[in-house]
């Protein structure tokens, strides 16, 4: 059975956690970074021979200037509180939502 939580006015309602990012449909225009209150995701990117470089790693801060390809990447998975508001932004419907299991 999903988890459920309860609105201010004590309406039960089913959150949808983030649980993944397309890479290949994000276009890295940072909609769902800015809505987001609590810093699940951040802006990384692609260097030209694939690798992905997620922002607060060392390979992030060595290689930054070699990004071709910006995306968003989530950073802190765990900070999100289903609240949807980064997939109502997104205009490249790259993300995907999920209820957790309780």
């Amino acid at each position: 059975m999903p988890m459920t939580a309860l609105t201010r006015g004590g309406t039960e309602y089913i959150p949808e956690f983030l649980m993944a990012i397309d890479a290949e449909k994000c276009i890295g225009c940072g909609r769902c970074y800015k809505v987001c209150g609590r810093d699940v995701m951040g802006l990384g990117g692609y260097t030209e021979d694939g690798a992905l470089l997620i922002p607060g790693t060392e390979e992030f801060e060595e290689d930054e200037d070699e990004i071709i390809k910006r995306v968003m990447v989530m950073t802190n998975a765990d900070a999100c509180i289903g609240c949807g508001a980064c997939n109502r932004v997104c205009p490249s419907d790259c993300q995907t939502h999920a209820p957790l299991d309780a």
